[in-house]
């Protein structure tokens, strides 16, 4: 059975992404996510990445996610703070990821492995058990099941290595994939195709990864990875920001999905018109984001170059003419084409410069400056659950608790929070927080709309 289970998995993990036949409904508005998760999920940007791509390509639909992530959590930890710290935030969705910590970590260069291994997985199971039933009275949230990323157990880049440890989470997977479809839940999978990834790249590299420089915690373009098998599980393959063709000659505007086009004019040779989209681009990040984070979410474009064609595709497109063209947004020069490049089509995505991709880089760095006070939250609420649950003082906030917290500084996981929590121990400190992220959502959602924009198309004189 465990051989039939192991060949499954290979076999998942050996096709191409193209292939995987996940169906996840899209959110809508007023959705209210809550991505629930280990470490990968805390420190990680896969859920801020798939609001974003909501927030640009959806700027009407008005909805918020959280981030419920807790570092170091297995399932029985998850379980210890469903009501404190996801139901209280009353999610209509809730995503549920683990696996990573529950397979454990060292005894798999140990003497006995395989027991070991055995001895995780049905750990994990007991405490899931659990988990399912509380989710199962609760028939009002949307579940969707998510795969875990995968351990990354073969590259060369060190010779610290748990050996076989990912087979585990692979079988850990295969249970939570089970269990959706018992509970006819949805279910996304990371590990298969992000493994597939690592083994693809690694025959041209030995020592790449797409899980991060401890194996473990996929970099921001592991997190892109995983915000695009999200998407694409959603449906989102295909829906362009917006996809433009005008005849210049006729002037005549020959296709204008998920756009508006109006006043098309041509006089002596210059092509205008106006252009409203619907959707925004989705911005690509060049900077390294979170800490001890070294790669920047652009990375993620070597290993789905597919995701712009899929993802962000803001096609334009004019035929009708000769020679070669300027063109210029909102009087901003865009590029110089030929009339052959504009009949054939661009994709405006791929030009950071734009007036419309400038937009949306201002969506992103706002929800960026909401994520990192979000991640004050997740720090603090690792405290809560994995320090003060264990003395019995969840939310205590007190001076005993503050004692206690003095105490515990032995650990260095404890000591290192040290100023966070001198600070979120104050009922205000946190309320002013929260209001700034409920502030920056709000901005967000008043100037991400899509803006006319006038477009003008310039012979080049020879």
């Amino acid at each position: 059975m465990k051989k039939n289970i192991l060949i499954s998995l290979l076999l998942l993990a050996s096709m191409p992404l193209a292939m995987k036949a996940q169906q996840v409904a899209p959110f809508k508005k007023g959705d209210r996510v809550c991505f629930v998760g280990n470490s990968i999920t805390d420190g990680g940007h896969y859920h801020s990445y798939i609001w974003l791509y909501y927030m640009t390509h959806f700027p009407f639909e008005e909805m918020w996610m959280a981030n419920c992530g807790v570092g170091g959590d297995t399932s029985l930890e998850i379980l210890n703070r469903l009501d404190g710290d996801v139901f209280a935030k009353r999610p209509n969705v809730i995503t549920l990821t683990f696996g990573m910590n529950d397979s454990g970590y060292f005894e798999y260069n140990g003497p006995e492995p395989e027991k070991f291994a055995a001895e995780k997985l049905a750990t994990s199971k007991k405490y899931f058990y659990q988990i399912e039933k509380r989710l199962q009275n609760r028939p009002d949230t949307r579940m969707v099941m998510i795969g875990t990323s995968p351990y990354d157990q073969t590259s060369t880049f060190n010779d610290n290595i748990f050996r076989n440890k990912n087979n585990t989470i692979g079988r850990i997977v295969a249970f939570q994939d089970s269990a959706a479809k018992a509970n006819h839940w949805e279910f996304v999978d990371f590990w298969a195709p992000m493994t597939k990834i690592n083994e693809e790249q690694q025959k041209l590299n030995p020592k790449f990864t797409i899980c991060g420089n401890d194996r473990i915690h996929p970099d921001n373009d592991g997190h892109l990875v995983m915000a695009y098998l999200f998407l694409k599980a959603q449906g989102m393959a295909g829906k362009k920001v917006a996809d433009v063709e005008v005849n210049a000659k006729s002037k005549k505007v020959l296709k204008s999905d998920n756009c508006t086009i109006t006043n098309v004019e041509n006089r002596s040779g210059v092509v205008s018109f106006d252009y409203l989209a619907n959707s925004l681009p989705f911005p690509i990040d060049t900077i390294a984001r979170g800490w001890e984070y070294k790669r920047q979410q652009a990375d993620a474009l070597k290993v789905i170059p597919q995701f712009m064609a899929e993802m962000d595709d803001e096609a334009f497109a004019v035929t009708g003419l000769k020679g070669n063209y300027q063109l210029l947004i909102d009087g901003q020069l865009i590029d110089t084409f030929s009339a052959a490049q504009l009949a054939q089509g661009i994709n405006l995505a791929t030009y950071r410069h734009t007036p419309q991709y400038q937009q949306a880089k201002t969506i992103m760095e706002l929800n960026e400056t909401r994520w990192e006070i979000e991640r004050q939250f997740r720090d603090y609420a690792w405290l809560q659950y994995n320090f003060f649950m264990k003395h019995g003082m969840l939310d205590q906030n007190d001076e005993q608790a503050a004692r206690t917290f003095r105490a515990g500084q032995d650990d260095g996981w404890v000591a290192a929070k040290r100023g966070l929590y001198d600070k979120m121990i104050h009922k205000e400190v946190r309320d002013m927080l929260q209001r700034q992220m409920d502030l920056i959502v709000e901005r967000i959602y008043q100037i991400n709309k899509p803006q006319v924009r006038k477009v003008v198309l310039t012979p080049v004189k020879r």
